[in-house]
């Protein structure tokens, strides 16, 4: 038992300890991932169930939370952590999918840059009306720019709005604690 002390005390010495907010927002990106991987989305709603299609509705999700969080200069740390479980979670998605090492840096550049324009967009669909939502959808998660009037993407707008409200009436305390406390997909199908 003194050994097993012992060692585990000078690796931890060396070691990366888990900071509890690290852990709070790998739970909160957890969440984020799970509303996302929610079958009503793909089923119902007609998002594509291939990597790009999960990929695309994971980063609708995030916007939503980052969206929610942004306004608060207390939440900005734990949004600056989310964001970084994020990262690590799509690096990791990479390599499991057979992404080379020389390759995953490049493919995370446009990731990150895919995750930064799609915040552009659907924030400002969200302040503008459902039909800048629907086509921005339908560009992005489903892949047809030139289908704004696709009743899948109507749906998902649907869905999307009632998600935004949904955020910005959970306490903002509540959001950056326990995660975003998105409504149910069926609801809208």
């Amino acid at each position: 038992m003194a050994a097993t002390v012992g060692t585990t005390m000078a690796f931890g010495l060396f070691g990366r300890r888990a900071r509890p907010d690290a852990a709070a927002a790998d739970a909160i990106y957890a969440g984020i991932v799970a509303q996302a991987r929610r079958p009503a989305l793909y089923r119902d709603l007609g998002a594509p169930d291939t990597v790009v299609g999960r990929f695309e509705v994971i980063l609708v999700h995030a916007v939503l939370f980052f969206r929610r969080v942004k306004a608060s200069p207390d939440a900005a740390g734990r949004a600056q952590l989310v964001f970084d479980a994020m990262v690590r979670d799509l690096d990791a998605s990479l390599r499991e999918i057979g992404v080379g090492d020389v390759t995953v840096p490049k493919r995370m550049k446009t990731m990150v840059g895919a995750f930064y324009a799609r915040i552009e967009a659907y924030e400002a669909a969200l302040d503008r009306d459902d039909a800048a939502l629907g086509a921005a959808l339908a560009r992005y998660v489903y892949g047809e720019p030139d289908a704004a009037d696709r009743a899948e993407a109507e749906r998902f707008a649907a869905y999307v709005r009632r998600a935004d409200a949904a955020l910005s009436a959970q306490p903002l305390a509540e959001v950056v604690s326990a995660g975003p406390a998105f409504p149910e997909v069926e609801e809208t199908a």
